[in-house]
């Protein structure tokens, strides 16, 4: 779709909502030729004391109009301003195409990572949890059961919030390999197949990078709140290169105040007793297995080398050696998946005594199998069936939604929610999407997130993508810490 911009440059929140009513269609920023029917202009007028914005969208012989204003008076910080009129914007653009399309997405008009985070800025400011509702449904147009979803990780997110100190921080480490790469994936990962020879230069790079940043978390004053290593697929370690790293770690940080502990241990086929082991010995009380699904023409079709089999035999080993928490992640929207198939799948589940299930949407990844390939996916019609059925279902089994969040290239443009028993929430997760605190981050392939909650500022840098160039740069590695550093001294100022 061509779009035009007059008096504004605010290009995300309107893709986000071209997106959400035509997955297909892609934006480019040109004027349409006489007569083309794919076109949308998006005007933002300025006063005294209200920011007006109109769109005008032409598409399938259909014509739109929205309008929507902002009321400016009054209001002087800019940062306030700015998201005023973005909103405005965002507002007359989702106005004009829901009423050529005639339909609304299950999130409406709210675009972002973080649907949530509107229903924790309202929270705090005194509503109810029944006035946010009402306020997400009257002027953000979203469905009952998604502001239902977001009051509630909203609840969940201030809740954990209300538990941090100033010098809190949670510690990530990445760990970017993987045995084989799964048709959805685009994380920076590399295949062991290919990259057995990288996995212990990485290490040895990787650990003196611990040494360097607890040596400047202790300088700085700060405290691990919570520690998670992800990846890529950390169990694709050894049992011993395992236990090197998590030795190093244990005695480089303070892990005094740390009250979670968790290790993506992700794909049954790297899961044994033994490195299970190593990670109760290390002191790790959660671990994610993650199956996606327990089709077996499903996990064919991803590229997984297990079957449904082998993850209830993962399953049966951990609950046999006593890990506190368990999570499961799976995916609504696979490759040769079907709505009926996934709800065997989270039936299933709910059999294992895992107290957390990620539910996530298929994301339509650049660089994707899926993409690259061009696999046949679900409609988003069979994704909203799969997201209809988990909801309730996780619901009569006692799991409650406590973080969420949304990607780009959503299937349907729906949500990825967290849920879990009550009282095992994984607070890292809450912490990393509701922004509460800085997240130092180690490994390639990740990012850092600088957090300053008083002053609301967020900074982020990014580390070296790949083993290779991670091993190779040790100056990025030095550059990133001094960065931190540098951040958290000056909010003590």
């Amino acid at each position: 779709m061509k779009l035009v911009f007059r008096g504004h440059d605010d290009r995300y929140a309107v893709e986000q909502s071209l997106l959400a009513f035509f997955p297909e269609e892609r934006p480019v920023y040109q004027e349409p030729g006489l007569g083309e029917d794919n076109w949308a202009r998006v005007d933002l007028h300025q006063g005294p004391v209200y920011a007006t914005a109109v769109t005008e969208i032409a598409h399938g012989g259909r014509l739109g109009r929205g309008t929507s204003r902002a009321l400016l008076r009054d209001v002087t910080d800019e940062y306030e301003r700015e998201r005023l009129r973005q909103k405005a914007v965002k507002l007359s653009f989702f106005k004009a195409v829901r009423e050529i399309a005639g339909l609304t997405p299950a999130w409406g008009a709210l675009t972002g990572i973080r649907p949530g985070k509107l229903a924790a800025r309202l929270l705090e400011q005194g509503k109810s949890p029944a006035q946010v509702s009402r306020i997400l449904g009257d002027t953000y147009y979203v469905s009952p059961s998604r502001r239902r979803l977001a009051v509630e990780t909203a609840q969940a997110g201030l809740r954990a919030k209300a538990d941090l100190r100033p010098e809190d921080i949670s510690l990530y480490i990445g760990i970017p390999f993987c045995p084989t790469r799964c048709a959805y994936c685009s994380f920076v990962s590399q295949s062991v197949e290919k990259s057995l020879g990288l996995m212990e230069p990485y290490l040895e790079v990787l650990c003196r990078e611990i040494t360097d940043a607890a040596q400047m978390v202790r300088e700085t004053g700060l405290r691990i709140k919570s520690f998670y290593m992800g990846g890529g697929t950390p169990t694709t370690l050894s049992a011993r290169q395992m236990d090197r790293l998590l030795t190093h770690l244990n005695r480089s940080f303070d892990l005094s105040g740390c009250v979670e502990y968790c290790i993506e241990a992700g794909r049954p086929d790297t899961i044994t007793r033994e490195k299970l082991q190593v990670l109760l010995d290390h002191g790790a009380d959660r671990i994610s297995v993650n199956p996606q699904s327990l089709e077996d023409t499903v996990l064919q079709a991803i590229g997984r080398r297990h079957t449904a089999r082998d993850i209830e035999d993962t399953m049966a080993l951990a609950a046999s050696m006593g890990f506190p928490h368990v999570n499961m992640d799976l995916i609504a929207g696979l490759p040769a998946d079907t709505p009926e198939g996934f709800r065997r799948t989270l039936d299933k589940c709910l059999t294992f005594g895992a107290d957390n299930i990620t539910v996530h949407t298929l994301s339509l990844k650049k660089g994707s199998r899926i993409l690259l390939e061009g696999l046949p996916i679900p409609t988003a019609e069979d994704v909203a069936r799969m997201l209809d059925y988990a909801d309730p279902t996780l619901r009569a089994a006692g799991f409650s939604p406590y973080y969420l969040y949304r990607q780009k290239y959503m299937s349907g443009s729906f949500e990825n929610v967290g849920w879990c028993i009550s009282g095992a929430q994984g607070l890292y997760n809450i912490y990393i999407m509701e922004e509460l605190h800085s997240i130092l981050s180690l490994g390639a392939g990740g990012s850092t997130k600088m957090v300053d909650p008083v002053r609301g500022r967020i900074q982020r840098v990014f580390h070296a993508k790949y083993p290779t160039e991670y091993i190779q740069r040790p100056e990025k590695i030095a550059e990133n810490l001094s960065a931190f550093r540098a951040f958290h001294e000056n909010m003590k100022k």
